[in-house]
């Protein structure tokens, strides 16, 4: 009798156990972490990390400067300025001219059309100079000059860092910008148009950052974990984190809530800051509330004595469905015989 007194209380303890080898600990047994790292940003003290360029994120590239290299040959839609001197006074030629589709240009009625593309500058000097010469024009001086070309790659725009870590020109190939801050990348496409273009130089800006993030973990008291990824700005504490997300859910426990981030793999060992939560939002103190860096992760665990609540509902549920039925069965039998004896006396 006295055992079965105890078996209650035992297994209380037994359940406990389990729930604290699970990972429910009143007192944690590991304390990776320090109440306070001086060494660490935060609220008060950020730092200003340089952008690292990552797919897939979004580039904004636009062309300052792009010169095709010589020898430069005409293509249709091109703008010419030529320049002609002893023509037909009442008829000069002295005008920018658009290289038709055809590849000609129309120089006058007097003068007629003259095919040009393909040809070089001094090439399509000389080929103007030989037509006005056969239509009696001798003497005449030609001046050709490129006013706009329209045969160059279009590469201002947006452009997405690919999977391999590229990013496309189109006619010029593409550029391996993955791991370069934005002066670096520059440096890069500038050197890249240099194989196409007279010193090309462009401006280049990050238009959509979808590379970096950070996670918070919200831990179930024994059903599962939330997590959720959250867009990295560079400018996050602690605090701005959890109020993304409406803050600490209703199992969760103020006094555990840690910051981890990531280390080389050859090193070995986790590096995890504790937050002082209660501090951090009624008292407004700074010491713990540290910066989010990219690639953070910010856990927070579940009241003990709510992860211990939920491990007893978990193993006893079983046996409570399992006693539930047998009751059931027993009461739905009875109810059988008894309307099976009362329809004997009945008789």
């Amino acid at each position: 009798m006295r055992w079965g007194c105890r078996n209650p209380l035992l297994l209380a303890l037994s359940l406990g156990l389990l729930c604290a080898g699970s990972g429910c600990h009143l007192f944690p047994r590991h304390h990776h972490g320090v109440a306070f790292r001086p060494d660490m940003p935060r609220e008060l003290d950020k730092v200003n990390l340089p952008y690292v360029i990552e797919p897939p994120d979004i580039l904004l590239i636009d062309v300052v400067r792009a010169v095709p290299k010589p020898p430069y040959r005409i293509e249709p839609l091109d703008l010419l300025l030529v320049q002609v001197t002893e023509v037909l006074p009442d008829e000069p030629i002295g005008a920018i001219f658009t290289v038709e589709p055809q590849g000609t240009i129309n120089l006058g009625p007097s003068y007629g059309t003259i095919r040009l593309a393909g040809l070089t500058l001094e090439d399509a000097k000389t080929e103007i100079q030989r037509h006005l010469a056969g239509l009696g024009f001798n003497k005449a001086r030609v001046i050709v000059a490129l006013q706009q070309t329209r045969s160059l790659q279009a590469v201002s725009g947006e452009h997405l860092v690919r999977p391999d870590g590229t990013v496309g020109l189109g006619t010029y190939g593409s550029v391996y910008v993955t791991g370069m801050t934005i002066d670096h990348a520059k440096l890069a496409i500038e050197a890249h148009l240099a194989q196409y273009l007279v010193d090309p130089k462009i401006s280049l800006d990050v238009f959509s950052y979808n590379s970096k993030f950070y996670y918070v973990i919200f831990d179930g008291g024994g059903y599962g974990q939330q997590v959720y990824r959250l867009p990295y700005t560079g400018n996050e504490t602690v605090l701005d984190a959890i109020s993304q997300l409406n803050g600490l859910p209703p199992v969760s426990s103020p006094k555990r809530v840690k910051l981890a981030r990531p280390a080389p793999a050859e090193l070995g060992a986790c590096e995890v800051m504790d937050v002082d939560w209660k501090a951090v939002t009624m008292c407004a103190s700074s010491a713990t509330n540290y910066q989010v860096l990219a690639g953070d992760r910010i856990f927070v665990s579940a009241d003990c004595w709510i992860a211990f609540d939920n491990c007893v509902a978990k193993i006893l549920s079983p046996f409570e469905r399992m006693l539930g039925f047998t009751l059931l069965g027993n009461e739905t039998v009875r109810a059988l015989d008894g309307q099976n004896t009362g329809g004997g006396g009945s008789n």
